[in-house]
């Protein structure tokens, strides 16, 4: 009996779709799209073994995952009858799918522009879920015999997945969408695009279909619908273990993003470190260096405007270590972070800043004009320096500079300029700081100098140039010998004897202060040792500077050389001068220093900054008072009022005053009869070596006036207890 088309057109069934099973094909299609995504991603990684593994990998777990969301979909048809699918078709289909998607991820490896490769890539994905739906729907033992929408809506179907795809992949890889979010987001949001349209195409074109059934056909192998989804259960546990692999790839990913940020900002700071000053964030003299050389090379180069000049100005702060000493490194820092700040503000851009030591600034500056040009900018640094700093406690101080100028190509060779501006800063501060000096020859010569002392002064102490001269220190009432002060002097061996004054300088500018001063307390101690054992008892005090202070070992170096001669502590005085305590450190070393046992005193009282309260609760028991204060005592009011306070107020205190610095008969009367206990000064005696002073205070060189032998003399040798 013949059917005829009317008649077939009535028997067709239309499936009643099950909205959960596409809603999970449209959700296997996210997820499909995301692995992908992600895959398109790796496969454009320069290691080999990464782009293949992800290929392969994404091939395999999205293919099964395309071959899953398609025949998930047919599970929920809802027909009049239960449809059974053949089995090898079914196989074919996912091969399909895998190579198919095998063939898409490729195309991430073209060399392409982007938005060729993402047409490719949407077309060829497009196609391929259009191409895998038809497979799906072949496989059907009663596949569907007609279309309600007509001939023409599986090409509307390809062209919407198409379109989607297309756009989900340039949403997630096109720089221009980068302002919605990291790629990642931008991925999720094309996913979920991509599986909404997924499932209302699949809704669409599945809805619009009609089926006849008709008997399985003999001698094929057929699927049921339970056990179709156990395979797609199979399909879409594929899919999510490669999902499992994108997520574990992304932690790693962005665990080695952020390794390699931190590796990177570790980098930063570690140049910034280098090239740096730490304190006031300016360049250093590597970056400084380099900054010149860079300079250097635009000056010299033959395509540049003739005429090219540049200046190097090294700036030295007059007055900082007062400060410093004074009120403590924290205040120090302030000061120096603030004169950071003011050169920074006074250079034009093109100009570079550094600070390269304590109190030491470079400045270059490009195309600075004639040397009387770069004079007028290194006047206007000294200005600047003038103005006063204000101090985290809120005091004022006033600095000034010494700059040295060094103009190139005039005062060149280029690996000269340096050490050129270096020489020309120490003739401004010779000259008396506060000004500025342009480079002449002659002031190399001084810096070469300068150079050679420190060297030589290096190898002064195991030469045994140094030496220690005594001054002595006369009581007011009696007229007899207290004491004497210890005075470093240098005996050169072809310069003769070096004032303290010049080498005292070098020494801090070079670091070998620390070991001067070691060597100053070895050498005193040992000299009262050899007094003792000649039965004169006699009492040594030794300057001891700021830097000695700051010494986390002080109070124990002085208890092993009073231990290693067997000297009384009480034989040693300690003096520093007023201002140094101010700095917490210097409080603590007399703290130590006293528990010790020796004397302590404190230097130039009256001409630094004169703090009565932390006075009152310091362990000392001398005051000096400098001898600035009392130089025209006999004429001047003034002077005689101020140390007459000093003397009364100590005496309050249960301090002895000593008055240093006496060189006349009427400064000796007024100050004793302002009842100053100790008094020295040329007066009396200049500083003069061990052996003389032995002479001296036994009478052997001279009339004195007064026998100091009863207060030198001991009853017998005095060992340390």
């Amino acid at each position: 009996m013949t059917v005829t088309s009317v008649e077939l057109v009535n028997s067709l069934a239309a499936p009643e779709l099950h909205g959960p099973t596409i809603a999970g094909a449209a959700l296997l299609a996210g997820l499909m799209f995301g692995l992908v995504g992600h895959g398109l991603r790796k496969l454009r990684s320069t290691d080999t073994v990464t782009a293949l593994g992800w290929w392969g990998a994404g091939a395999v777990a999205g293919g099964a995952g395309l071959w899953a969301l398609h025949f998930f979909a047919l599970t929920g048809l809802g027909l009049p009858w239960e449809p059974h699918l053949r089995g090898w078709q079914m196989a074919g289909s996912g091969l399909a799918a895998t190579l198919g998607l095998a063939a898409v991820l490729a195309t991430a490896r073209l060399r392409w522009g982007d938005t060729a490769r993402q047409v490719l890539q949407g077309l060829g994905l497009g196609a391929l879920w259009a191409m895998v739906q038809s497979l799906s729907l072949a496989s059907l033992s009663e596949p569907p015999m007609a279309s309600a929408a007509g001939p023409a809506w599986p090409l509307l179907a390809l062209a919407g997945v198409t379109t989607a795809a297309t756009a989900a992949l340039g949403l997630a890889f096109s720089p221009r969408w980068s302002a919605l979010g990291p790629f990642g987001l931008r991925l999720f949001l094309g996913a979920t695009g991509f599986a909404l349209a997924s499932g209302l195409t699949q809704a669409l074109t599945l809805g619009s279909l009609g089926f006849v059934e008709n008997p399985p056909p003999a001698g094929v192998l057929l699927v049921a619908v339970d056990a179709l989804q156990w395979a797609c259960a199979a399909g879409a546990l594929a899919l999510l273990l490669g999902l499992f692999g994108v997520l574990i790839d992304s932690r790693a990913s962005h665990r080695n993003r952020a390794l390699a940020s931190s590796l990177s900002e570790a980098n930063r700071r570690l140049r910034e470190q280098a090239l740096t000053d730490p304190l006031t964030k300016l360049p250093n003299r590597l970056l400084f260096e380099e900054r010149l050389a860079n300079a250097l090379e635009l000056v010299d180069d033959p395509s540049a405007p003739p005429g090219g000049t540049l200046a190097v100005m090294f700036i030295d702060l007059d007055g900082f270590k007062p400060v410093n000493d004074s009120f403590g490194h924290s205040a120090g820092d302030a000061v120096l972070r603030e004169i950071g700040r003011r050169l920074q503000s006074l250079a034009r851009q093109s100009d570079v800043v550094a600070r390269v030591g304590g109190d030491e600034f470079l400045l270059l500056a490009e195309r600075p004009g004639t040397p009387a040009g770069a004079g007028h900018l290194a006047q206007r640094v000294l200005q600047c320096l003038a103005q006063p700093c204000k101090l985290p406690n809120g005091a004022e101080v006033r600095l000034s500079g010494s700059v040295g100028i060094v103009m190139y190509p005039e005062h060149g060779p280029a690996q000269k300029l340096l050490a050129r501006a270096d020489a020309a800063m120490y003739a401004a501060k010779r000259a008396g700081g506060s000004g500025f000096a342009i480079f002449e020859p002659g002031m190399e010569q001084d810096s070469r100098a300068q150079l050679e002392l420190q060297h030589e002064l290096r190898g002064a102490i195991e030469r045994a140039e140094l030496v220690l001269y005594y001054q002595p220190k006369i009581d007011g009432r009696s007229g007899q010998i207290t004491g004497v002060e210890a005075l470093v002097r240098w005996q050169h061996p072809t310069k003769g004897v070096i004032s303290p004054g010049v080498f005292i300088p070098i020494a801090e500018r070079f670091g070998l202060i620390s070991a001067l001063g070691q060597w100053v307390i070895d050498e005193a101690c040992r000299q009262l040792r050899t007094w003792l054992d000649q039965g004169l008892r006699m009492r040594v005090s030794i300057n001891m500077s700021a830097h000695q202070l700051r010494q986390e070992n002080l109070v124990q170096r002085i208890r092993r050389s009073l231990h290693a001669h067997t000297v009384d502590p009480a034989l040693l005085t300690i003096e520093i001068i007023e201002s140094v305590l101010m700095e917490d450190a210097a409080v603590q070393a007399f703290a130590g220093l006293a528990q010790l046992g020796v004397t302590l005193s404190i230097d130039d009282f009256g001409i630094g900054y004169c703090n009565f309260a932390l006075l009152r609760k310091l362990p000392v028991t001398q005051l000096k008072v400098d001898r600035s204060l009392f130089t025209d005592i006999q004429h001047s009011s003034d002077a005689l009022a101020v140390v007459d306070a000093i003397v009364k107020m100590a005496h309050a205190l249960g301090l002895r005053v000593v008055a240093e610095g006496v060189e006349t008969d009427a400064q000796r009367d007024m100050l004793l009869a302002l009842r100053c206990d100790e008094l020295q000064g040329y007066l009396f005696a200049k500083p003069m070596s061990a052996e003389r002073l032995t002479l001296w205070a036994m009478g052997d060189e001279g009339v004195h006036m007064a026998d100091f032998r009863p207060s030198i003399y001991a009853a017998a040798p005095q060992t340390l207890q």
